[in-house]
């Protein structure tokens, strides 16, 4: 993907148990506003500017046209569409995606869905992110100005900030003591 790396801190233990339902609990959904995205940010101890920073993540992957039809089709429950996004990308999208899609894919970042880059930030600049997560970002002033500055400059410290975020959020909800177990292979219980 062409993204930046980080040293892993190992020792942290990990459950023997998992649940995409608790996945799921602990990401704001994609129709979030800037207030529930920043309270959930800082209810995990990660500043608004992490917020913008590791929402740079959607820089790769795809999602389900579902995901954003109401935002395409029914915004308000009026039949209209986000006056948030930019009339050219409505089009766009909704020529991928009917109103009653549920298993159609979209890109996150059309055109770079593959490679880590800054180009979030520059579509999310030109009222282009695909969800209204995205878009809320340009509501702060904190956040505004990460995208901004990211989407104008190429992102010279994008992959740096995007490192040391994910260092920190991998440091949230650490299981102590004699609960959950420090794995051999990570990708498995001992």
């Amino acid at each position: 993907m062409n993204g930046p790396s980080w040293r892993v801190p190992l020792g942290r233990r990990d459950g023997r148990v998992s649940r995409s339902s608790e996945a799921l609990a602990n990401l704001p959904p994609p129709s979030a506003n800037i207030t529930q995205l920043k309270a959930s940010f800082r209810s995990k101890g990660l500043s608004d500017r992490e917020l913008a920073i590791l929402s740079g993540g959607h820089t790769i992957g795809i999602s389900h046209c579902s995901s954003i039809s109401n935002r395409l089709y029914n915004f308000t429950g009026q039949g209209d569409t986000d006056p948030s996004l930019d009339p050219n990308y409505v089009v766009h999208l909704k020529r991928k995606c009917s109103p009653t899609d549920t298993t159609s894919i979209i890109e996150m970042d059309p055109g770079s869905a593959r490679t880590f880059d800054t180009s979030y930030y520059t579509l999310v600049r030109k009222r282009r992110g695909l969800f209204e997560a995205d878009a809320a970002l340009l509501n702060d002033n904190a956040t505004r100005n990460y995208v901004l500055r990211q989407g104008n400059s190429g992102g010279s410290n994008f992959f740096n900030d995007f490192a040391a975020s994910m260092v920190k959020m991998g440091r949230i909800g650490v299981i102590t003591g004699n609960r959950g177990e420090i794995r051999r292979i990570c990708s498995a219980i001992n």
